[in-house]
């Protein structure tokens, strides 16, 4: 691989937290958000905003269905979510291998 063509580390995603919500969220189809907030052992309101800059940027996407009792939050990586996570780890991997 050449230079211009080796895969870029990705501002977004390198984040700690950010990383490890692509990386939870690429084990699965959707997780809820108590669930993502309990993995990074932070609270709500640092999830709220990691959720919401990857959200931004088109890497998740939101949902709260309505139904019975109380309405929850869910996550789920988007097929650019997925694409920019496949990337960054690749670049991560080839810093690794130097």
């Amino acid at each position: 691989m050449t230079a211009a063509t080796e895969p870029v580390l990705n501002e977004i995603i390198h984040a700690p937290n950010r990383l490890r919500i692509c990386a939870f969220l690429g084990t699965v189809d959707r997780a809820e958000f108590s669930a993502i907030r309990e993995m990074l052992g932070v609270a709500d309101s640092v999830t709220s905003k990691q959720l919401k800059v990857l959200e931004d940027a088109g890497y998740v996407k939101l949902s709260k269905p309505t139904g019975k009792g109380r309405v929850k939050t869910w996550a789920a990586l988007t097929p650019a979510g997925r694409g920019a996570y496949k990337v960054h780890v690749a670049a991560l991997k080839a810093l690794i291998a130097g």
